[in-house]
């Protein structure tokens, strides 16, 4: 919730009575709820959500360290750009200067936790819970490296935080004279059956070849290790010494396959500003995007149907389209007020007409860009065309038309728009 005292004086005063109301309405609700933690009956005795006016103040709430939220506010308004921010907070964490830590491990996992939270605006899961652990193994000749162990909520973080918190790590143990990983034959094979595995059992958007885990492995200069998320185990490669487990690390998994291998443009480009070397095993992957591309600027790009969300259909689960096919929701660019920052939207006509399957917060996944959404209705787009079975084909726009004429309808021939 924003505090009325940062508001900026160029709001009208209506806007501002309206923040007003808000912030009093919410102390309110914070006081009740305070007042019944107090009474004992729950687990904590205090309402463990504070209020939070900024990301810097999120940030410090979430992950800490505190007194951390006006040196972020102050590098926000210098570079802008909140990776940016994200690396230099990290590097004067672990500088030592102001926050003092007793081990090397406390300090490069305070690091990477708070650059996580910056990069997630600190309103993910992931800082917390999608790194389990950090620590400071040892390579075979005796020299130090560090140990990240991911879980599976590190996915919430998306490709960039994923790709990021690596090249973080990477920046710290360099402040603070960690070594590099160097791993054996036996993990990087390890990597090579897991990966592959993992997608079997669960959703990866990119699944690198063999040669391009074994270029990532061998190089990174962290070790991206995980806890086991999956019930499923490899079978070559087991039992190895630095690493815990034979189930699927799921993390790990994931900070490869979409983190590294999907945001090495992001990665290479912090990585020339701040001109840290050993990263250049990541522009195979550039290059082969690029030698891929054969999209002409001249020409309109043929787009082919893709039938992969079909493919992780849950059973049960109703089909409203099949790939690009006529009749299905027509796209329209725009953005409701009821989306938010990741829902689409449907006319609440055509959720009546498909049996009111689709309700509000109905997840759905569609054909591109292959990504889960939620319904939200949207009543200014476009309705669906419906044959009814006295011959007349009709467009229906409003919800009490649609559930007049539901038990006449004899075919959905288009679905309307989804916005």
């Amino acid at each position: 919730m924003g505090n009325v005292r940062n508001l900026s004086r160029t709001l009208s005063e209506e806007m501002k009575t309206y923040f007003t109301l808000l912030q009093k309405e919410v102390d309110r609700c914070y006081s009740v709820a305070e007042k019944a933690r107090e009474k004992g009956f729950d687990p904590e005795t205090k309402v463990e959500i504070p209020q939070a006016r900024d990301l810097a103040a999120r940030v410090e709430e979430l992950v800490g360290p505190k007194g951390v939220a006006p040196r972020i506010r102050a590098l926000t308004e210098k570079l802008g750009d909140r990776e940016m921010v994200s690396i230099e907070i990290a590097k004067e964490i672990a500088g030592g200067k102001k926050y003092k830590f007793s081990r090397v491990e406390d300090a490069v996992d305070q690091a990477i936790r708070t650059g996580l939270a910056i990069l997630t605006e600190g309103v993910l899961v992931a800082p917390l819970e999608g790194i389990a652990e950090v620590r400071i193994g040892k390579n075979k000749d005796g020299s130090n490296y560090v140990d990240l162990y991911f879980s599976g909520p590190i996915r919430s973080a998306g490709g960039t935080g994923q790709a990021m918190s690596v090249l973080i790590a990477d920046v710290v143990r360099r402040e603070l004279g960690v070594g590099k990983y160097l791993p054996t034959k036996g993990e990087i094979e390890r990597y090579k059956e897991e990966i592959p595995l993992y997608k079997r059992v669960q959703h990866l958007q990119y699944l690198p070849s063999v040669d391009e885990i074994e270029a990532i492995v061998s190089n990174c200069p962290v070790c991206i290790n995980g806890e086991g998320t999956e019930d499923e185990e490899v079978t070559g490669y087991r039992d190895l010494p630095r690493i815990d487990t034979n189930r699927l690390r799921g993390g790990a998994c994931l900070v490869i396959a979409e983190g590294l291998c999907l945001k090495t443009p992001k990665i290479l480009k912090h990585v020339s500003r701040l001109k840290i070397e050993g990263w250049g095993f990541l522009e195979r992957f550039v290059q082969k995007g690029n030698s891929e591309s054969t999209e002409q600027f001249d020409t309109i790009p043929v787009i082919e149907p893709s039938s992969k969300y079909l493919g992780e259909v849950i059973a049960g689960r109703p089909v409203f389209s099949h790939p690009s096919r006529k009749g299905g929701f027509r796209l329209r660019y725009g953005r409701g007020r009821t989306c938010g920052l990741a829902a689409t939207a449907i006319h609440p006509a055509t959720m009546y007409l498909l049996d009111e399957f689709i309700a509000v917060g109905t997840q759905m996944k569609t054909e591109r860009p292959g990504k889960g959404t939620i319904g939200t209705p949207c009543d200014t787009i476009e309705g669906p065309l419906v044959l009814l079975r006295n011959g007349d084909f009709v467009q229906i726009s409003d919800v009490e038309d649609a559930k007049k004429i539901k038990d006449e309808v004899l075919k959905i021939v288009d679905l309307g728009e989804i916005l």
